[in-house]
């Protein structure tokens, strides 16, 4: 997760938008409703004076994986329309739920998301045989897809020094650090571009 001076700088750079962090619900931000300024509050929220963790009862859990910030919630939610799970996680710039499905293509169908680690191709350029052999080695199948839900781009203005091109991404994954899951959530990304709509 970033940190808290990251997330503050973030935050001070976004166009500002009337939204009470304390208001946005977790699925919410899972299910990619958010625009990027809305999710970069709830998320400096979390942890922040405002206290979210806290006043929702979440419990900080010890992660395997150090890029992933992880909370226990009180209750369920559920996401992808039937996958119920009380395990969130926040990374860099994303929301993410930690579900019970040890094959994310199982979620990705229904999304219309590919692998984009797909091996597929890889094995059939080896031939029957080396597909074979190589298939025997993995001891992990990693997925990694995304699809984008909203793209934006607002140019500088007239005094302005920079614009904005802001990504809403539904995205689903799998780490070695958690077998079995699925993660499954959004991330929000903001880039600043220069005058010339370049990024800086």
């Amino acid at each position: 997760m970033l940190s808290l001076f990251a997330l503050s700088a973030l935050a001070l750079t976004l166009p500002q938008e009337a939204s009470d962090p304390s208001q946005v619900r977790e699925i919410d931000a899972i299910d990619c409703r958010l625009s990027v300024p809305e999710y970069t509050g709830f998320a400096l929220a979390v942890d922040g004076p405002e206290g979210i963790a806290r006043a929702r009862h979440w419990k900080e859990v010890a992660s395997a994986n150090p890029f992933m910030r992880e909370y226990m919630l009180p209750a369920d939610i559920v996401v992808a329309g039937a996958y119920r799970t009380r395990r969130i996680a926040f990374t860099a710039d994303a929301i993410l739920a930690i579900l019970d499905v040890a094959d994310p293509e199982t979620i990705a169908r229904g999304e219309n998301i590919k692998n984009a680690m797909d091996p597929a191709p890889l094995l059939e350029s080896l031939g029957p045989e080396g597909a074979r052999r190589a298939e025997a080695e993995i001891k992990f199948r990693k997925f990694l897809g995304e699809r984008v839900v909203k793209d934006e781009t607002e140019k500088a203005g007239d005094g302005e020094a920079f614009g904005t091109h802001m990504t809403v991404t539904r995205s689903i994954s799998n780490v070695t650090t958690h077998p079995g899951k699925t993660l499954y959530g959004c991330s929000y990304r903001m880039e600043m571009l220069d005058k010339d709509g370049k990024p800086l």
